[in-house]
């Protein structure tokens, strides 16, 4: 029972929101990126974004400003699901296998984050699909987050709510298993070198690192996730686009060629960064409360 703490789900939650703040229009450029060019929709087959900037540029010209912040209260709702149970879950698990910290493995941890990953991602997917959804069309999409919410379960069912949840776990099996373990990794290292000690720019150095890394691992997972729950449902059953995440996957890899699979690559990693980087940095201020 020692293991179980109630305070790195309270911290990793606060960080979390946080973090989704202060990230969010990089997320949402990252999303319209990854949905354009889809040669089997004809409404996201047009490529209307040449990168990042250009992304951000043009959703501020034609939809407002407003519209960089499409899905916040989802990813928010989300990441007070997500981020709470994922960074709980991940130091409970460690604590019930290592009683201290200077026992930890690298394949323990890889572990402890691969599991509370697929844990806390299968729970919070509903709050990802809204979010992405109305990330997806922006000024399109009217309703607000609950009107959305009751919209797609009234078309779509409890099915439509937890579409991609495989896809969502994987991925957050690769980021959360390479993400935290990193940081932990990394942090350990630079401490027990004698380079820095347990400062902000420790943590800032492993959140850097842990994030491109996670961003490298998870990019084409992110693609075909994304892919899959900005589709609807027909109502016999059928999908528009894909028969499933292996279809998604061939098909964007053949219509569109390998590095599809990157698309949206530097806006995620723009954003895994800059998220790690805050995440952490506001988590190690909380730990000191202690």
């Amino acid at each position: 029972m020692s293991a179980l703490n109630w305070k790195p789900f309270i911290y990793g939650g606060l960080a979390s929101i946080t973090a989704e703040c202060g990230t969010f229009p990089i997320d949402l450029t990252k999303t319209r990126l990854q949905v354009q060019g889809q040669v089997s929709d004809a409404k996201y087959k047009e490529i209307r974004y040449r990168g990042m900037v250009h992304a951000l540029v043009r959703i501020c010209r034609e939809e407002g400003l407003k519209a960089l912040y499409s899905g916040i209260a989802p990813a928010m709702l989300r990441q007070a699901l997500y981020g709470t149970i994922k960074i709980g879950t991940y130091q409970s698990l460690k604590r019930t296998f290592v009683e201290h910290p200077e026992d930890e493995t690298l394949m323990i941890n890889v572990l402890c984050g691969v599991l509370s990953g697929v844990i806390s991602s299968s729970i919070a997917n509903p709050t990802d699909v809204l979010k992405i959804r109305m990330q997806a069309q922006g000024s399109v999409i009217q309703g607000g987050m609950m009107g959305n919410f009751i919209q797609i379960y009234q078309n779509e069912g409890t099915k439509g709510l937890w579409k991609g949840v495989s896809l969502t776990a994987q991925r957050a099996a690769v980021v959360v298993g390479v993400e935290l373990p990193v940081y932990d990794l990394i942090k350990k290292h630079i401490i027990m070198s004698g380079f820095m000690g347990d400062t902000v720019y420790t943590h800032f150095l492993s959140s850097f690192t842990c994030g491109f890394a996670g961003a490298l691992a998870s990019n084409p997972i992110d693609v075909v996730r994304t892919r899959m729950m900005n589709q609807r449902s027909q109502q016999h059953g059928g999908h528009s686009n894909y028969k499933g995440s292996l279809d998604c996957l061939l098909q964007t890899w053949k219509n569109e060629g390998f590095f599809a699979l990157y698309k949206g690559f530097w806006p995620n990693w723009l954003r895994l960064g800059p998220w790690n980087i805050i995440f952490f940095l506001t988590y190690e201020q909380l730990k000191k409360l202690d």
